[in-house]
């Protein structure tokens, strides 16, 4: 029998590079989501909670140091132009002069202590000329558009004493009248100044209880500043999260494919190297016998052969 010959086949790779495998709609869309999220969180999320935290931290900060002093001078925590100093809000301050009478304005929609209120806001004009808007506390609302009955503004000269606060800008709803009563929605001296016909200056003083012309005092906040600073850093480590994640799944894949590749090449490899057995012959692939000549020809007959000499 002749030696088994061998046929040896190299295979080629013919498939694509790998990068091309993910610049399919699918991986490119993920990458643009996961890129822009990250940018989002890194720019807008982690800032807009860690500032906030930031914000009430300092807010803190002050209210603990006016409250380790006596209360100031007005004049002595706002510029001479009316402006509020960098870190002056939230100063116990004490002033003299007195209420301006039927100039009443009512901040609407703004709770307290989780119930539904109508802060009462007044101007009250100083002794040396000026003008600051004062907030004399809340009184309760059953309807948003019915308003209870408002203890008026003490008339004469009085001392008030309360936070100095920062204006809160002008609000995008216009100011409106309920009751007879101006219903703004933000407390903004300078809004507030146009309906009354004064010429606040730009803080506002919230009252603290005893102070005349106070109704129901405005609970200062907590000393807290809640989940904030969590919130920050969880969105940072969202934006550094994602496109770790998009990593991986890319290597992931690309090992995947790797493996892949490897075991085909390795199936037709062995299939190239193995050689095809001899299929056996069957019954009826298999050639019919010769006849079998006769001894003696075809034409001739041995006579002294018997029947069964001739039949073999």
């Amino acid at each position: 029998m002749g030696a088994r010959r061998t046929k040896v086949v190299t295979v080629k790779q013919t498939g694509k590079p790998w990068w091309k495998t993910f610049l399919t709609p699918g991986w490119v869309l993920s990458a643009v989501l996961i890129i822009l999220f990250s940018y989002f969180a890194f720019t807008t999320l982690a800032p807009w909670q860690l500032g906030k935290n930031e914000r009430l931290e300092q807010r803190n900060e002050h209210i603990v140091e006016a409250f380790d002093q006596d209360p100031v001078p007005l004049d002595t925590r706002v510029n001479p132009d009316g402006s509020l100093p960098d870190g002056a809000d939230w100063s116990r301050v004490v002033a003299t002069g007195h209420y301006a009478q039927g100039a009443e304005v009512l901040l609407r929609l703004r709770s307290v202590d989780r119930v539904a209120a109508f802060q009462v806001l007044t101007p009250f004009e100083l002794n040396d000329g000026r003008t600051v808007l004062v907030n004399r506390g809340w009184v309760p609302a059953k309807e948003a558009s019915h308003v209870p009955p408002i203890e008026p503004a003490p008339t004469g000269e009085v001392t008030i004493t309360g936070m100095l606060l920062a204006d809160e800008g002008v609000h995008p709803t216009e100011p409106n009248i309920i009751e007879g009563h101006q219903m703004v929605y933000s407390v903004s001296p300078g809004q507030i100044g146009e309906l009354t016909g004064t010429d606040p200056i730009s803080p506002y003083i919230q009252l603290l209880g005893g102070s005349p012309g106070v109704i129901n005092p405005i609970p200062l906040p907590q000393l807290e500043t809640g989940n904030h600073l969590s919130y920050g850093l969880q969105w940072i480590a969202f934006g550094l999260l994602a496109p770790a994640g998009l990593i991986y799944f890319i290597v992931s894949e690309t090992r995947e494919r790797r493996r892949f590749r490897e075991e085909q090449e390795e199936l037709l490899l062995s299939d190239a190297t193995t050689p095809s057995p001899t299929p056996a012959p069957t019954a009826a692939s298999a050639p019919a016998p010769a006849p079998a000549r006769s001894r003696y020809g075809g034409g001739r007959r041995n006579p002294w052969a018997t029947d069964r000499d001739e039949e073999r």
